[in-house]
């Protein structure tokens, strides 16, 4: 690469993990957690567990990758690397197709909370303003994150300290089983990966990462950390209050838990801390599809002319300005039901890829252990996720290998 096509090193280890988290806590505790209780009953803390047991091996395999291959893209360049260009472009395809679904639903999200009845309208609005955000640099995205974060994790505090110091709170609401079986646990636990897979964004920022061989390995376990620790506690103290029955028909589980443990004068700050938390996990979500947009821009399997980088702002200005087009054009006509099971596949498929490409890094057993566990899981919860999504998922990804074979193919002609 050229100095003109290279991205600038402005991140250190708190704005990485900033960034990962402004995804995670978004995403998860407002988005995912109401579908899982639905799938899971009362075993949601287990595949909150099992989601975390995969999210972990995922992260140990993207830090050695990271640091190994510091540069743009993710798993899209890891794959590549490591077991050639196909599996590097199917997983790029995966993520990219994966997560641009996850930004509608988070601009959807938005909406829903800020204005429920033009809630299509303020979606496309807020991808326009944090496209132009991006627009203008990643440090400025990470100051934003920074804000959004702190504001977030004050509201979630806010409300588990209500629900557990509540008189409605009851322990015996917490108890754990099977009551939807192994299958509704399996699939509890791969919607509720959904909220993990922010720590992505950290692997797929590599190029602008201040030394990355030993920033990436800290920041992504530390935000993993975080985030379990937070989901954690906001799961433990909603179901004390709702149950699990009552969670998995909450339409806005937070804020009619609070309204449960009485505390109705919270449920606007609630409704507020899901706006902001949305925003966040969108910014983050556009910077990894914009960066992962510009690697396989780079290397042809997109247009050539979206891995031109600015002048003056040192990003990739015409994959955000494409993706945040894509973006607007979906939440402006999508619905945001099965966005996060469609979206759970596709990453699923692309951590299995980061899986099978930390294996190669070592011939040692024990080294080797994280990366096998961690793909078996991928390729369990993915197909465990409910059918709609895994079939529309598994449509697209052929999509994909059908578009790379026709340009194979071209390409040999040629």
């Amino acid at each position: 690469m050229t100095q003109q096509t290279e991205l600038r090193r402005t991140l250190g280890v708190f704005d990485a993990v900033v960034i990962g988290l402004g995804s995670m806590v978004g995403a998860g505790i407002f988005a995912a957690l109401g579908p899982a209780a639905r799938a899971g009953g009362s075993g949601l803390l287990i595949g909150l567990a099992l989601a975390t047991v995969v999210a972990y091996c995922n992260a140990t395999a993207s830090a050695r990758l990271a640091a190994r291959y510091p540069a743009s893209g993710g798993t899209y360049v890891y794959g590549r690397e490591r077991l050639g260009e196909f599996w590097g472009y199917l997983a790029g395809w995966a993520f990219v197709v994966g997560k641009t679904a996850s930004c509608a639903a988070m601009a959807l999200t938005v909406g829903a909370y800020v204005r429920p009845g033009q809630a299509h309208a303020v979606a496309v609005g807020a991808v326009v303003l944090l496209t132009a955000v991006n627009y203008l640099g990643v440090q400025k995205s990470a100051w934003l994150t920074r804000g959004i974060v702190a504001v977030v994790l004050a509201v979630l505090a806010a409300v588990v300290v209500a629900c557990l110091g509540s008189g409605a709170s009851d322990a015996t609401r917490l108890d754990v089983g099977l009551s939807d079986g192994a299958g509704g646990v399996l699939q509890a636990a791969g919607l509720l990966f959904f909220a993990f897979a922010g720590y992505a964004r950290i692997a797929t920022l590599g190029e602008e990462v201040r030394d990355p061989a030993r920033t990436i390995p800290r920041a992504i376990p530390l935000a993993l950390g975080i985030a379990l620790c937070v989901y954690a506690a906001v799961a433990v103290a909603v179901l004390s209050v709702l149950g699990a029955e009552g969670l998995a028909g909450a339409t806005a589980p937070l804020t009619d838990a609070v309204r449960a443990a009485g505390a109705p004068g919270l449920v606007p700050v609630v409704r507020a801390g899901a706006a902001v938390a949305a925003l966040g996990s969108l910014l983050a979500l556009v910077l990894g599809v914009s960066r992962t947009t510009l690697a396989m821009a780079r290397d042809g399997h997109l247009p050539g002319v979206l891995a031109a980088v600015h002048p003056r702002f040192r990003v990739p200005h015409r994959a955000e300005l494409a993706v945040g087009t894509v973006v607007a054009a979906v939440a402006a006509t999508a619905d945001v039901r099965g966005a996060i099971g469609f979206s759970s596949f596709g990453v699923l498929v692309y951590y299995a890829v980061a899986n099978a490409s930390a294996w190669t890094l070592s011939s040692s057993v024990p080294a080797r252990a994280l990366p096998l566990l961690g793909g078996i899981g991928c390729v369990t919860l993915a197909f465990a996720l409910p059918v709609t999504p895994v079939v529309a998922g598994a449509l697209v990804l052929a999509v994909g290998v059908v578009a790379y074979g026709v340009r194979g193919w071209v390409r040999g002609r040629t």
